[in-house]
């Protein structure tokens, strides 16, 4: 029997197995009992982990983003697989964040920011740099939440126009509406 690791639910005979995962003590702990989980206990959740390490814990804006960049199923909420999931990410993320902050400021700058997308595979232009610096810096550094949100932000915008560029030639076509809640649900 196939069946969907994504958010869909357990494996047969899975609910025992993600008991014995170490995340799901992390993610038990603040789920309710439809065993999902929101922007508000993704926010107590990671924060209690501990995962944000020495920098500041996650706001609500950027839970409410990785929430979203990870809701397969629009229940604005996440499953234990989508949480394990983002747990990956988030540690890919950090990895990256702390190996750019070389002076560990807890910030990097713009040149910093800049290698690292492009070593997560974000080639942006500098007029796209510029908006990703304005947006999401504080005098010219970016604090780690913030590293987070800009990396959400771009991961499931990639993700969306990926979607639509079937030929892989860096080109999409969108409808108004479409665009409006592909930008809108990020």
């Amino acid at each position: 029997m196939a069946y969907h690791q994504g958010g869909y639910g357990a494996a047969p005979g899975g609910h025992a197995a993600m008991q014995q995962d170490p995340l799901y003590g992390y993610f038990s702990a603040v789920a309710g009992q439809d065993s999902q989980i929101s922007a508000d206990e993704l926010q107590r959740c990671l924060t209690q982990s501990g995962i944000s390490g020495t920098y500041k814990p996650f706001s609500m804006e950027t839970c409410r983003l990785m929430v979203s960049m990870l809701d397969r199923d629009l229940s604005n909420s996440l499953g234990f697989n989508e949480f394990k999931e983002l747990w990956q990410v988030l540690n890919g993320w950090k990895s990256t964040f702390m190996s750019y902050d070389r002076d560990r400021s807890g910030t990097v700058e713009g040149n910093e920011l800049q290698h690292a997308l492009n070593s997560m595979g974000f080639n942006l232009s500098p007029q796209a740099m510029n908006i990703v610096m304005k947006r999401h810096s504080c005098g010219g550094r970016i604090a780690f939440d913030d590293f987070v949100g800009c990396c959400t932000k771009l991961r499931a915008l990639t993700d969306q126009f990926r979607r639509r560029d079937q030929r892989q030639t860096g080109a999409a076509t969108f409808q108004y509406d479409d665009f409006i809640q592909v930008t809108m649900s990020i």
